[in-house]
């Protein structure tokens, strides 16, 4: 009996049948395409034109500029090597995090024990910048490689772990009392309810730890990398090679957007059971 049999069939069907029009679809992707279009041409126009206003557009590379440097950085090995590199960082330290917050969420939501005991600690714990950790990685850690994958996965750990700690919480103790009813057993009630029950919550946690992996993994490849986009992106400034610097920067929201969305849409294929409201 899972967590969609309880909320029961009409709620599934809503679920189900309730979603957004095709063209209203075709619609607000065709405004997300124009609105990047405009922010583009109007990059270029300011440029271009050397414009000094209040910010100083006129020390900045065109469109054309930083499209003429993705082409050369295109043809070097070397720029698939850093994303590359960078990739692994991410997948590793978020992957690593993903389970492990899962699995300490559900226990700290679900046990008094373990919140007595490590609640505290991850309170104390959780408002320090993963980016502060960096000495402390360069000291713990024997390679700098280690210490970027524990900063990124220290980075996405606690997104996870609050989220779904507190979906545990939030869960109607109803639904556990009507398996309990039947004779389930500890583990049937962690399967069939309390995990398809956060998921919601999970997912939501990830998408977060996501963004903050990038953010916090970038900023360790800049202080102490010797591969990656960060890295990189960090070397281009220093020679003052601004058109590699915003290839980067493009590059880095360009695996951001990707790695977020593939979270957000494994969420929604996951938990497409779920009532979906839909506005008109």
């Amino acid at each position: 009996m899972s967590t969609a049999a309880l909320v029961g069939p009409a709620t599934a069907e809503k679920g189900e049948t309730a979603k957004p029009p095709r063209n209203s679809a075709w619609r607000i992707r065709l405004i997300q395409v124009v609105s990047v279009a405009v922010a583009i041409g109007l990059w270029q126009l300011l440029t271009a034109n050397n414009v000094r206003l209040w910010l100083r557009f006129d020390v900045l590379p065109t469109v054309t500029d930083i499209v003429a440097e993705f082409g050369r950085q295109f043809q070097k090995n070397q720029y698939f090597v850093d994303i590359a590199q960078s990739l692994i960082r991410i997948l590793t330290g978020f992957g690593l995090a993903a389970v492990i917050g899962v699995i300490a969420g559900i226990g700290l939501g679900r046990s008094g024990l373990l919140a007595a005991i490590f609640g505290p600690l991850t309170e104390l714990a959780r408002p320090i910048p993963a980016i502060a950790l960096v000495p402390v990685a360069i000291l713990l850690f024997p390679s700098d490689e280690s210490g970027i994958v524990f900063i990124t996965f220290t980075a996405s750990l606690f997104p996870v772990l609050v989220s779904t700690r507190h979906a545990v919480r939030a869960l109607p103790t109803i639904w556990e009392d009507a398996l309990r009813t039947l004779g389930a057993s500890r583990t049937d009630v962690l399967v069939r309810v309390v995990f398809p029950g956060i998921l919601p919550g999970v997912f939501s946690g990830l998408s977060v730890g996501m963004g903050v992996a990038w953010i916090c993994l970038i900023s360790a490849e800049m202080i102490s990398g010797r591969l990656g986009i960060g890295y990189r992106t960090w070397q281009a400034y220093t020679i003052v090679d601004y058109p590699a610097v915003f290839v980067g920067m493009i590059t880095i929201g360009i695996l951001g957007f990707c790695t977020s969305g593939i979270v957000e849409l494994a969420g929604r294929r996951i938990t497409r059971w779920l009532p979906r409201e839909v506005s008109n």
